[in-house]
């Protein structure tokens, strides 16, 4: 009778050894990850203290070592800048490896290798992008510099000598996870990490949209609702500031402003987060309680684990820098040193135009200036997990490579040739510039820096300890005339190519203005004086509110400075209640809609996180934008549109109440603003209600903040529900899984006063005690006081441990 379990039982370990030693599907050999010498259990860190290291390289020039701090910041102290490099690689890639490969992988269009057939379309559209293509001419680019190449090389070296350091029992977590090793760095690896972030930062356009919407919306009527100018706007450089004429022109075609088109897109591309931005300021000393300047930046992303960021310092003779940088890439690139501190966001400026060209013989020819030319094939192997290797040809032509064609993104609908022109695939060479940055003493050498600066489009903001503060709205910008590049362009000549780029001198910038800052928040640059086009998708409430601030500021201090980068203000709602209020009859609402309303009619316009009225006027708003375009921008065949921003929206119900896109043409029954509004809040209690009955109306229940891991798959290893405030239009920008990815406040006195943080932490492994420590920190709106050490500081209490290198 016992032979029946024991066969069982046999039947049942042979399935087990079998599950624990092959790969099925997207699961690893379960036998590698759980083995008690290979496995997971190898990545388990002590929470105690470390002991003094050391550590032969024979690459190294010179001395070198590291000091840890509390929170396992690395302090490099070395005898010459290749071994600081060297070292700032080995030691980003012991903490960070696995997220640098994987960011280079999703750059390239590489994640089918690792992760199989179901990301072939991601994987194209990166490789449309151009981005192998683009990361190729930077490196020849690096080459041709010998400091930065010095740089790269050293980085290079370094992360690859860690590398050799691993067995299988050591590599990273996720590497056992999904079953698979590392590979070798090279420098197209940080090339790509460059053009990852120049997607992320200025891969955002709207011309497919602009161009079908052109087929339902006059010229007039488009720019009412795609206004190049908000009014409400706050620039960059204060309103009346004069401009020189222009020393340049784009010379425009008779035919410029381009007809409505019978061709649309029903496909919708994946876009990055349009909210990728950032807050940064700086004031001057005579704003401040000290006297020095105090300069502040934080860049609004999107959150994960491991962090995008790496806090590091590095001293050499030289240099002595310290600040966030970007696993993967020397150097820091938002920070500062013992003269200047610098910090960025983003520009949004659009630098990406869509032509429409005509083909022959497949792929091959295309027509340009009256005659058919070659197009440059460049047929992409995208290597499949568990398959076949899947091929795409991507044709390349005079403005870049076929983005769009009749085999992407589908075989189904039917689609033209559109070449994108974008200045991210230009030859270019941004590593020099912040190079430069770390070592810049002053005023004229940050200056310097800035001219070899392409794209993203970035504001560069500036203190320095001689008391000047200054901001540069960087960056290569098409000389265009009014309108070039808002709608796909005739691609068969070049009457509509750029025609060059604005001077750089003449790009908006301020230095020591009389009010005593400089800011930026997204906003536009400049007000309509300005002599040149400049076209984006912009903010405005944020810039408006930090300005309101820092004006009416005085005998500011580093803590001043925490609580601004921390406000909850909601500006948008506090302009768009009053309008509300206007067209709520609250005497005409239910029983069960009153309490809501009597929520958001007495909220102050603060989305903090136990805010109830944040969460209703969030999802009220978002339920009127609907109702007021849902119509107009979703037609019977299915075009794509973009909706007005939310701004836009405002402005045009504030200054035009019966605003002709209220009445919906498909109701028989005349549609007004105060029936629109109440049927909006009447929606939006039916689906608060469900939020309420389970305790989570306030604002960090109802949305909160999740931080998920990289990889978007393992809860376990992400922080998640998180109770958050901010949000969309305000200084706090946090929103579910987008915010404050590195916030710094740095006050430039006499000895350097710098705070800082980001929610995650320094080692990107999850079975670390530093892996997530500070999120809840960042939650809370904390700092920690950024250790600055020098080289006779060796035996500082904040030091945890040391790394020494030597030959």
């Amino acid at each position: 009778m016992r032979i029946i379990p024991a066969v069982i039982t046999g039947a049942i370990t042979l399935s087990l050894t079998y599950l624990f030693s092959h790969k099925l599907g997207q699961v690893p050999p379960m036998g590698n990850l759980l083995s008690p010498q290979t496995g997971f259990w190898q990545n388990a860190e002590p929470v105690g203290e470390f002991p003094q290291q050391s550590v032969k390289l024979p690459a190294l020039r010179g001395k070198a070592e590291v000091w840890y701090d509390d929170r396992m910041v690395p302090h490099i102290f070395a005898d010459n800048e290749a071994d600081a490099y060297f070292v700032q690689g080995y030691v980003t890639a012991k903490d960070r490896l696995w997220q640098m490969e994987l960011q280079t992988f999703a750059a390239a269009g590489r994640l089918s290798e690792i992760l199989g057939p179901k990301l072939i379309a991601y994987d194209r559209q990166l490789r449309r992008l151009g981005m192998i293509y683009g990361a190729e001419k930077t490196v020849k680019e690096i080459n041709a510099d010998p400091a930065i190449k010095t740089a790269v090389d050293s980085y290079t070296a370094g992360i690859n000598a860690y590398i050799a350091t691993l067995t299988p029992a050591s590599y990273p977590v996720e590497y056992k996870i999904l079953d698979y090793k590392p590979e070798q760095w090279t420098p197209i690896k940080t090339a790509l990490l460059l053009k990852y972030m120049a997607n992320d930062l200025a891969g955002y356009c709207r011309d497919l949209e602009f161009t079908n919407a052109r087929r339902f919306f006059p010229l007039k009527e488009f720019n009412q609702i795609y206004p190049d100018f908000i009014d409400a706007t706050d620039p960059i450089i204060p309103k009346g500031t004069p401009y020189a004429a222009p020393t340049a022109k784009a010379l425009s075609p008779a035919d410029s402003i381009i007809a409505a088109n019978a061709a649309y897109f029903k496909f919708k591309v994946e876009q990055p987060d349009p909210d990728n931005g950032s807050n940064n300021w700086a004031v001057g000393g005579s704003k401040t309680r000290s006297g020095a300047p105090i300069l502040c930046s934080d860049p609004h992303l999107g959150l994960s684990l491991p962090s995008l960021w790496y806090e590091i310092q590095i001293h050499t003779p030289g240099m002595n820098v310290y600040g966030a940088s970007l696993p993967g890439s020397p150097g820091v690139i938002i920070g500062f040193n013992d003269h200047i501190a610098w910090g960025v966001t983003n520009g949004e400026e659009d630098v990406k135009d869509y032509y429409r060209m005509e083909f022959r013989n497949g792929k091959s020819e295309y027509l340009y200036n009256g005659s058919y030319r070659r197009a440059d094939i460049r047929v992409e192997e995208i290597k499949v997990r568990g398959g076949a290797s899947y091929y795409d040809s991507v044709a390349y032509t005079v403005f870049g490579p076929v983005m769009f064609d009749n085999t992407f993104p589908d075989k189904v609908t039917s689609q033209s040739f559109l070449a994108m022109r974008w200045k991210a695939l230009d030859s270019s060479n941004e590593l020099a510039t912040f190079y430069l940055l770390n070592k810049a003493k002053n005023y004229d050498d940050y200056q310097d820096a800035l001219k070899r600066y392409t794209c993203p489009a970035q504001n560069f903001v500036f203190a320095d300890k001689q008391g000047d503060i200054a901001i540069w709205h960087n960056g290569q910008y098409p000389l265009r005339w009014k309108d070039q590049g808002k709608w796909i362009m005739p691609g068969t000549d070049s009457s509509f190519a750029w025609q060059g780029y604005i001077p750089h001198e003449e790009l908006p910038h301020i230095k020591n203005p009389e009010r005593g800052f400089v800011s930026s928040a997204n906003q536009r640059a400049t007000d309509s004086t300005y002599p040149y086009a400049l076209y984006g998708t912009y903010d405005v409430y944020r810039g408006v509110r930090i300005n309101q601030r820092l004006t009416a500021m005085s005998a500011i201090t580093p803590q001043d400075m925490m609580q601004l980068q921390n406000d909850d203000m909601n500006l948008f709602a506090a302009n768009a209640m009053p309008l509300i209020r206007r067209h709520i009859d609250s005497s005409s609402l239910t029983a069960a809609q009153q309490p809501y309303w009597q929520l958001l009619s007495a909220w102050d316009c603060m989305a903090t996180p136990d805010s109830k009225g944040a969460t209703i006027f969030n999802k009220f708003w978002a339920k009127l934008e609907d109702t007021i375009w849902y119509d107009e921008m979703h037609p019977k065949d299915s075009t794509i549109l973009g909706y007005p921003q939310s701004v836009v929206t405002l402005q045009l119900l504030l200054k035009d109440s019966s605003l002709k896109y209220i009445d919906n043409i498909n109701t028989p029954q005349k549609e007004t603003l105060t029936s629109l509004v109440h049927g909006a809040f009447a929606a939006t209690v039916k689906e608060l209600s469900q939020l309420n009955q389970s305790n989570k109306l306030e604002l960090g229940k109802a949305r909160g903040t999740d931080i998920n891991h990289l990889s978007r798959g393992i809860p376990a290893f992400s922080a998640l529900h998180l109770n958050t405030g901010g949000g969309t239009h305000i200084v706090n920008a946090t929103k579910q899984t987008h915010g404050p990815s590195w916030r710094m406040v740095v006050e430039m006195a006499d000895k350097t006063v710098a705070y800082g943080i980001y929610p995650g932490g320094q080692s990107g492994n999850p079975g670390s005690p530093f892996y997530d420590n500070s999120v809840n920190d960042w939650v809370s709106g904390k700092y920690y006081q950024l250790h600055i050490f020098n080289s006779s500081e060796a035996d500082d209490p904040a030091i945890r441990y040391k790394l020494v290198f030597s030959k």
